[in-house]
């Protein structure tokens, strides 16, 4: 590195900057959020691949964003096996 050249700053990737907002509304928008955690994953799975092709930046991002994307899918994969469990001991015991 020459002197007085400052060194250029490592370009972040776009991916993974949508899959750290996609992922984190996943965990806090209600009913779209099974949606968006899907999204996320799909994104960050393409962010790190291309980020290690590229060398850019924000592998830190496209983690972060996969992991909240993968808790919000089991949480609301959660939430629908006890709506659906709820629902069938509901009807099964004849109070409808």
């Amino acid at each position: 590195m020459e002197e007085g050249r400052p060194s250029q700053p490592v370009k972040t990737n776009g991916k993974a900057i949508a899959t750290l907002v996609l992922g984190i509304c996943s965990l806090i928008v209600p009913y779209v959020g099974l949606i968006l955690g899907i999204i996320a994953i799909v994104l960050g799975t393409q962010a790190r691949k291309a980020i290690r092709v590229t060398g850019e930046g924000g592998n830190g991002m496209a983690i972060a964003g996969l992991v909240c994307g993968i808790v919000g899918v089991a949480l609301y994969a959660l939430v629908i096996l006890l709506l659906i469990i709820g629902i069938s001991i509901f009807a099964g015991s004849g109070m409808y």
